[in-house]
């Protein structure tokens, strides 16, 4: 069976939603919960600075044995920013980079997605779920 090469630029999500540093940490969360995602990269001056996901948010709310109430929560969380909870200098590819180049990284750094960049430009993301599309489409019966 021969081998091809299969690039994130051809599986990734284009312009994908992202944040400003300055956004309320509560803006954000809304954001992904309604354009289901779990991650939002960070741009500043059109530079990707950070990744910001659906865990660092829920870390950086009360815990579950919190006697804290809904409001109590939102007001914590409206006092945050992005760029109090983001990483920063996240991992990053380029849309050049091979799919087997991506999940080995990913697998290694136990990242579940990766901003795409060229020319140190935000130009798209990609998931763990990406990659089990190539895999679907590479195994069709």
């Amino acid at each position: 069976m021969g081998r091809k090469n299969v690039f994130v630029k051809d599986w990734m999500t284009p312009n994908p939603y992202s944040a400003n540093p300055s956004m309320h940490l509560s803006m954000a969360e809304i954001l992904m919960k309604e354009s289901d995602i779990r991650r939002l990269p960070v741009v500043e001056d059109g530079k990707l600075i950070g990744i910001v996901t659906d865990g660092d948010i829920r870390e950086a709310g009360p815990s579950d044995v919190s006697s804290l109430g809904k409001y109590e929560t939102d007001f914590l969380l409206s006092g945050l920013k992005v760029s109090d909870v983001m990483t920063n200098e996240p991992v990053t590819v380029s849309s050049g980079d091979t799919i087997r180049k991506l999940a080995e990284l990913m697998l290694v750094r136990k990242i579940g997605g990766v901003p795409v960049v060229d020319d140190g430009e935000l130009v798209g993301i990609i998931t763990v779920s990406d990659i089990f599309k190539v895999i679907l489409e590479t195994f069709e019966d």
